[in-house]
């Protein structure tokens, strides 16, 4: 179904709204009760054609004065009490958006923002959450994570009971495994043939007669069993930690702390298989979820912006910075989001919001050796990946 385009009388932007303007906010229905009002006070009053005395003139004069004073203040009246709280003007109607492009689809350059909305019109009441109290509540919707293999991570909720992540955060790394192994391997062989050495060292003492060779010999062996005596408890350790690294992981045995301080396990788990994202499900605690920015709520270079995590076990923590761009990911093609917030160790999956708290991104990666340069997942892509409905 197609919708008259029409003109702001104002600013002269065409849109399908027939209630208000959607760049500059004119109400159109006041605009021309205005105007007609107006033209009304602008036609001359009628003459009389031959007045008959100078006291009747007089009169005719003074009441057409009054007249004119009591439009003037009606008209007035009549502005004061749009502007004011009695009467607030009507909500305008949602305009219809087209659907955004797919990633796969943005061509260069990478996506623009749309343009900023108008100003808000008179006697509208104030919708948006200040930027303090957005903060404070994206920051009461993120979770702590941390996992018995010691990794740190963050996340939020999308739902009352879906928390998301990065997959990385709550799947176990096999690299720092698989090389505690063979740190662990290598350290048996070497105190075992250590362990022979000494005991050869000893049957040569019983049968060698005292003298300088035998004497220097026994500081040999005594100095290689005082080294063996601190190696050991170093092995048993790692040994022990080799152990827990190789027992099976439940979903239960990871962590979610909550901004109010409770603790909580999750009931299960979902990996993406093509992105860095991960799904816990969760249930307890007074969680709120984080809600999204729309699909054409796009971020302009030098936007404010803030990241919510658990960087060093340090809970909740909150930093500041810019949006630097959207980039494309040269080895999935997926576009992220790039900015200079800090993203430290445990900052992974969490929020990148910005200053009305509405979600952007999933944080998950930064350019090592390098400041400034940290990288998040679009929050669109979470819930293309997991089937999810923005809340």
């Amino acid at each position: 179904m197609t919708h008259e385009t029409i003109r702001c009388p104002k600013c002269s932007h065409e849109q399908t709204n027939r209630v208000e303007c959607e760049a500059c906010g004119l109400l159109f229905r006041k605009f021309e009760q205005a105007r007609e009002r107006e033209r009304q006070e602008q036609t001359p009053p009628i003459e009389p054609a031959e007045p008959e005395a100078q006291s009747s003139g007089s009169l005719l004069k003074i009441g057409s004065t009054l007249t004119l004073v009591a439009v003037t203040a009606a008209v007035t009246y009549w502005f004061a009490a749009g502007s004011g709280p009695q009467q607030p003007a009507p909500m305008p109607t949602p305009m219809q958006q087209p659907s955004p492009p797919a990633a796969t689809q943005v061509a260069e350059p990478l996506p623009q923002p749309a343009p900023s909305p108008g100003p808000r019109p008179i006697g509208q009441p104030r919708t948006e959450i200040p930027a303090a109290g957005s903060i404070e509540q994206a920051k009461m919707g993120t979770v702590a994570i941390e996992t018995p293999w010691g990794t740190l991570g963050s996340g939020f909720f999308v739902n009352d009971t879906l928390v998301v992540t990065n997959k990385h955060v709550v799947e176990q790394d096999t690299g720092p495994l698989n090389e505690l192994r063979h740190k662990v391997q290598t350290s048996r062989q070497m105190i075992a043939l250590e362990q022979e050495q000494i005991a050869q060292i000893r049957d040569w003492l019983k049968k060698m007669a005292d003298g300088p060779a035998r004497r220097q010999l026994l500081l040999t062996l005594q100095e290689k069993e005082r080294a063996l005596a601190k190696v050991l408890p170093r092995q048993e350790e790692a040994e022990r930690r080799l152990r827990e690294m190789e027992e099976p992981r439940r979903a239960t045995d990871i962590k979610i702390f909550l901004a109010d301080g409770s603790e909580h396990h999750p009931q299960s788990i979902q990996v993406s298989p093509k992105r860095d994202l991960a799904l816990l499900t969760v249930y307890g605690g007074k969680p709120q979820p984080l809600r999204a920015a729309d699909t054409n709520a796009l971020l302009r270079e030098g936007d404010k912006v803030y990241t919510v995590g658990n960087p060093s076990g340090l809970r909740h923590t909150v930093t500041a910075g810019i949006f630097s761009g959207y980039r494309r990911n040269t080895e999935t093609g997926e576009i992220v989001l790039q900015t200079d917030a800090p993203i430290n160790p445990g900052n992974s999956g969490g929020p990148l919001i910005d200053e009305r708290g509405r979600v952007h991104g999933v944080n998950y990666m930064i350019y090592r050796e390098t400041q400034g340069i940290g990288f998040a997942i679009p929050i669109q892509a979470v819930f293309e990946e997991f089937s999810l409905t923005p809340p």
